[in-house]
């Protein structure tokens, strides 16, 4: 990848498209916004992937990000992030969840590349 600078923030080429970045969300994403964002949509398509494996798909899966904690005494780093899954599921089994949400934070490259560094909460509920 490579960034240029634009007149309010940097700017990217991607296969998808242009990807814009700025401190100023009304230039583009800023860029705690695609931290977020990774971490959330990794932990989501991990968590599909496990379930469909597993021949229990869910119908649909909300994230919502309950929680960005930043600590601006430290250049307002992101300390922590609170994932909530809204699944609406058919055949998915209760007791099975909490070994899936561990499968889930293991084998999530995103989540992975920031657990010393970022404590990520991963809650779940079933919409059925």
């Amino acid at each position: 990848m490579k960034f240029e600078m634009t007149e309010n923030g940097f700017e990217t080429e991607t296969t998808f498209g242009k990807l814009q970045i700025s401190a100023n969300d009304e230039y583009g994403f800023r860029p705690y916004q695609l931290l977020v964002s990774s971490l959330a949509v990794c932990s989501g398509g991990v968590l599909r992937k496990i379930l469909e494996r597993k021949r229990m798909p869910a119908k649909n899966i909300t994230i919502e990000v309950k929680e960005v904690v930043r600590n601006e005494e430290i250049a307002n780093r992101v300390e922590k992030i609170h994932l909530h899954f809204l699944i609406e599921r058919e055949t998915i089994k209760d007791e099975q969840m909490e070994k899936i949400m561990q499968l889930t934070a293991k084998n999530c490259s995103m989540l992975q590349s920031v657990i010393d560094s970022i404590e990520v909460v991963e809650t779940y509920e079933f919409l059925t």
